[in-house]
């Protein structure tokens, strides 16, 4: 693995979760919480966090049905990557989200946050769930 990190991306209509690996590719941690305007903005916005942050690869979350099937926000998130790609100067890449956001949800239950605090934070753990899920993938398939 090499030492740059993988920024996670959970778009949204409204908000997009940030989080960020280590610089292993082991673990992510929520990074932060941005709202969406519009996504040329929000691409740039994305980009400007690039060095700060060494990063070498985005992955955004795709909605996909629970059959595996697109969803009615899957073409809305592939033109936002299409965009991205267009903008920032590293890989960027699609990884199915199915039920991220359902398990963020949960995730901070457990934690026992206030309802009325969940929605500031839901969006940055399932950006966090997502890369994780992504880091898991490719540490298995680099191990195969």
């Amino acid at each position: 693995m090499s030492a740059g990190r993988i920024l996670g991306v959970d778009y949204g209509e409204k908000r997009v979760g940030l989080a960020l690996s280590d610089s292993l590719g082991l673990t992510a941690q929520p990074l932060a919480q941005m709202e969406r305007s519009d996504d040329a903005r929000l691409a740039e916005a994305i980009g400007g966090l690039l060095a700060a942050h060494e990063v070498e690869r985005i992955v955004v979350g795709v909605p996909r049905g629970l059959s595996g099937k697109d969803s009615p926000g899957t073409r809305r998130v592939r033109r936002f990557i299409g965009r991205l790609r267009g903008g920032v100067p590293v890989p960027v890449e699609g990884w199915d989200e199915r039920l991220s956001t359902a398990h963020a949800d949960q995730a901070l239950a457990e934690m026992e946050v206030k309802p009325s605090r969940r929605a500031g934070r839901r969006d940055m753990i399932a950006a966090q769930l997502i890369l994780q899920s992504y880091l898991d993938r490719r540490r298995a398939a680099s191990s195969s």
